[in-house]
């Protein structure tokens, strides 16, 4: 019989690899750096490859040890999940779930949504990761997420999503700038306005784009950052305007600052908040009881609220919302 490596050794080169640091990985697996060493050694012989490559002031992980972490990550999930399978057969949403939210969501959101789900779910030990869309995407098809918080459209291959709520877009502006007095907004009256959005891999980029396809020539600053918040203090300060999305200003990020809103003409400028878990995931069912909860919480706490259309795999849970 083929002998096999145990999951101590698995988890051992797994925080090797997300530290790269001998001493921080024993630390992160509560064992000692000498207890470590030995089990990625035993690793190393079992395999008959060198997994890590190690100098006095750094670890690299070799191309084959890379290989081998992306599998272990796998692995070391698969085990969780089937100790955890009879735990949450009892009580659903129970145990370890790692979200991963996107930032023009996260500080928005999560402040009341949390202590919502924490006191639906109390046996639930939320990890929340705050990450760019590809970057959540990435870690949740690496098996390091369970599910992400985020903005659609988007392509998310290989995922199941469950949508929330729409979220719509208002044009920010300094207030003595001439858009802050009309009605609404559209793309001809931005046709000379400098508009600053987030970096092109943000998804406030791409979905704000639509609204400025009918300007070719338009002067659109691409700001090299991930804060809305910066983007409100460079419109303040009279530096162009641009665009955010209703859920932000309804959370108070206009708040002691001088910019205005102003609605913009074309309805169809909205974002879909919803959820994203990889596809057969075993806790599928689990992830669309969670997305039921928090619809009908965002349909009372969060306003303007959208149609949602709906889908095959949209339902609410057996017990309604408290």
């Amino acid at each position: 019989m083929t002998p096999l490596p145990n999951l101590r050794q698995l988890r051992y080169l797994v925080a090797l690899a997300d530290h790269l640091h001998f001493g921080e990985a024993a630390d992160a697996c509560q064992v000692t750096q000498s207890t470590l060493s030995a089990g990625i050694q035993e690793l190393e012989s079992l395999l008959g490859v060198p997994v890590a490559e190690r100098t006095k002031r750094s670890v690299m992980i070799t191309p084959v040890g890379r290989r081998i972490v992306e599998r272990a990550r796998f692995i070391l999930r698969d085990a969780e999940e089937l100790v955890e399978i009879g735990t949450r057969a009892a009580n659903p949403l129970s145990g370890r779930l790692e979200l991963g939210v996107i930032p023009t969501i996260g500080p928005f959101m999560l402040p009341k949504l949390v202590p919502y789900i924490i006191g639906r779910y109390p046996d639930m030990r939320l990890i929340l990761r705050e990450d760019k869309t590809a970057d959540l995407l990435e870690r949740l098809h690496a098996g390091r997420l369970d599910l992400v918080l985020m903005a659609f459209p988007y392509e998310a291959e290989g995922c199941e999503t469950f949508m929330l709520f729409s979220d719509g877009y208002r044009l920010a502006c300094n207030p003595e700038d001439r858009l802050a007095h009309l009605e609404n907004v559209s793309v001809e009256d931005v046709r000379d306005v400098p508009i600053m959005l987030l970096e092109k891999d943000h998804c406030l980029h791409s979905h704000a784009l639509p609204f400025l396809k009918a300007l070719p020539g338009q002067a659109v600053t691409t700001f090299q950052g991930t804060s809305l918040y910066t983007l409100i203090a460079m419109v303040a300060e009279g530096l162009g305007s641009t665009l955010v999305p209703d859920l932000a200003i309804a959370s108070g990020i206009l708040n002691e600052s001088n910019v205005t809103t102003r609605p913009l003409a074309d309805s169809t400028a909205v974002r879909e908040i919803g959820l994203c878990w990889r596809r057969n995931s075993s806790r599928a069912a689990e992830f669309r009881e969670l997305g039921a909860v928090i619809r009908a919480w965002a349909e009372s706490h969060i306003a303007p609220v959208g149609n949602v259309s709906s889908r095959p795999s949209d339902w609410l849970p057996d017990r309604a919302p408290s």
